[in-house]
């Protein structure tokens, strides 16, 4: 018997409807806390906020409650008090969630999805978004649409804006995610609570869907973590400090191996580790 086949998620529909399909709508609270973190703590992120001509932020794909948004206006403040975030969503009963918590012109919620730049020029952001955050929204995406909405996404910021996308388990332990500017993805971060994980490739299952199926021998992103998890046995000696102590080590050990770490270890006792884009960027050779 033939089954037909199943279609593929749009990236594109009518000019009446937002571009983009709905995500499952998993959220909890403080479930983006580290990337919201990441965000505000990270100078040369923070700036193109706290820089922008205009402070127009973007929550794409809130989920089934705003939770996530108006915990991402609070702490967008301290880097920028007059910031504007609109959180977007394509579900009509979840933006009327968001209205019931929304607090113009600090906190505001719209029907919308990947068509930013008509958006944005609607809502007083000629120029575009100078942050967009898309968190679990590309996951029923297959890889070529993941980057189609890449360039999408990117191609609708401010000239200095940056969109920051990735994946995180349910209660936000686990996460993965890109910064992009319009030219192209600039840095890959992990972050994770060291207490939680085995080693860190169980982070593994929550890159962003640009990479999550290139963690196989001979692609940069499967060399990376084996080399992460090698300095994490070899930081072993460090455990009775605690695991953020031993993860704050290994990240030191795999700079020493060359990989192109940034930030400094204040930020690596977090839990996180961000890379260079181009370490893991699967359209190139090692």
């Amino acid at each position: 018997m033939n089954h037909p086949r199943k279609k593929a998620p749009r990236l594109a529909a009518g000019r009446a409807r937002a571009l983009g399909v709905p995500t499952r709508g998993t959220t909890n609270p403080n479930r983006l806390r580290r990337v919201d973190r990441w965000i505000a703590g990270t100078p040369w992120v923070a700036r193109a906020l706290s820089g922008a001509a205009d402070p127009l932020v973007i929550d794409l794909g809130y989920g089934a409650t705003p939770v996530t948004t108006v915990e991402f206006a609070a702490r967008l403040r301290p880097v920028r008090p007059d910031a504007r975030v609109f959180g977007l969503e394509i579900d009509p009963d979840r933006v009327a969630a968001g209205k019931a918590v929304a607090a113009p012109p600090a906190l505001e919620f719209r029907r919308g999805g990947f068509e930013l730049a008509g958006l944005a020029a609607g809502i007083g952001g000629a120029d575009g978004p100078a942050l967009v955050r898309a968190l679990n929204v590309l996951r029923q995406y297959t890889e070529p649409e993941a980057w189609k909405a890449w360039d999408e996404l990117r191609g609708r910021l401010a000239p200095d804006g940056l969109l920051v996308e990735g994946t995180c388990d349910e209660i936000g332990r686990r996460c993965c995610w890109v910064a992009l500017d319009r030219s192209g993805p600039r840095t890959l971060t992990l972050a994770c609570l060291p207490s939680d994980v085995d080693r860190p490739s169980d982070l593994a299952e929550r890159l962003p869907k640009t990479l999550i199926h290139r963690n196989v021998p001979g692609e940069k992103v499967h060399a990376l973590f084996t080399d992460l998890d090698a300095c994490w046995a070899r930081a072993a000696p460090r455990a009775p400090f605690g695991p953020r102590a031993r993860w704050a080590e290994a990240v030191r050990r795999f700079a020493e191996l060359g990989w192109p770490v940034r930030d400094r270890p204040r930020r690596w006792r977090l839990g996180e580790l961000t890379v260079d884009w181009a370490a893991v960027d699967p359209r190139t050779s090692r």
